[in-house]
């Protein structure tokens, strides 16, 4: 459901309800584990067999689920690049979200305070795929998601730039500090077999839209 229906968060009334599903037993409220980018709310239970918890306090925690709901976003700009070599093979770094989901993502992150976007693309292809002096091409789409903190909710908005390169041009680091487990070079028909979550979920459309635009088809 997370995947197909994207909500914004899942709550759980009861805690037994919760561990059911991820073997966990968890305290009441925002979860730290999230569900692709959904976030995870726990409830009290409202049972009979729960009387012994006042109503107050019950009433308490779906009035906190509704404050964490309505919380406005700490909003950041990033940019990235949709990294396409000689072979018309996209790379893409797995990243693996603590206690969540895994994605395969384009190279790229925030822009930091007073960096130009250009610049920030730059120093993103050297940090994540070894690239010296990438040739930029054209802004190819703009997407935005939002995850859940314990705290709140981040939403970035990102702009996407196609780069073409050698694959023997890139040369990926050790990314385990910024939870990067490994990369990947994926070709098209690989993306379209796939069903691995991928950021953003439909990338293997828009990849597909690129290469034939590449192509004239």
């Amino acid at each position: 459901m997370a995947r197909d229906l994207g909500p914004r968060a899942i709550a759980f009334v009861g805690k037994e309800a919760y561990r059911g599903v991820f073997h966990e037993r968890p305290e009441l409220g925002p979860q730290e584990r999230t569900l692709v980018d959904t976030g995870l709310f726990v409830l009290p239970s409202t049972s009979p067999a729960n009387a012994a918890v006042p109503y107050s306090e019950r009433l308490h925690w779906f009035r906190a689920l509704k404050e964490w709901l309505e919380q406005e976003p700490a909003a950041r700009q990033g940019v990235r690049g949709l990294i396409i070599d000689e072979r018309d093979r996209v790379l893409l770094l797995r990243w693996e979200r603590r206690l969540g989901s895994t994605f395969w993502i384009t190279p790229g992150g925030g822009i930091e305070p007073g960096e130009k976007e250009e610049a920030a693309l730059r120093r993103e292809l050297r940090e994540e795929a070894g690239l010296v002096d990438p040739q930029l091409g054209p802004l190819l789409w703009t997407s935005e998601f939002t995850i859940p903190l314990r705290q709140g909710w981040f939403r970035q908005r990102e702009n996407v730039y196609l780069v073409r390169t050698r694959a023997m041009d890139v040369a990926v680091p050790d990314l385990v500090d910024e939870h990067v487990t490994g990369y990947r070079w994926w070709t098209l028909r690989d993306l379209e077999r796939s069903d691995a979550l991928f950021g953003p979920l439909d990338l293997p459309r828009r990849v597909q839209a690129v290469l034939s635009r590449a192509s004239g088809s």
